[in-house]
């Protein structure tokens, strides 16, 4: 299974998947979030990792090991 992270609105959701060639009857899961909400913590973090010196390759590829490890057939 793929997993893939799409930012929409509320109200264009069914569009967006129709768009992708999702049938209306196959599941997906959604997950809510708000992104206002995010943004502090981004800021925050990205200050914290500019601090570390971590560039924005370094942090990449750490974001990739990391995801290699949990989902290794994603690869």
């Amino acid at each position: 299974m793929k997993t893939e992270i799409i930012e929409s609105t509320a109200g264009q959701i069914a569009a967006e998947l129709a768009r992708r060639g999702l049938a209306p009857t196959l599941p997906v899961v959604l997950t809510v979030g708000m992104s206002d909400e995010l943004i502090p913590g981004r800021l925050a973090s990205r200050l914290r990792v500019a601090a570390e010196g971590l560039s924005d390759e370094a942090i990449d590829k750490l974001i990739d090991e990391a995801r290699a490890e949990v989902c290794p057939s994603e690869k």
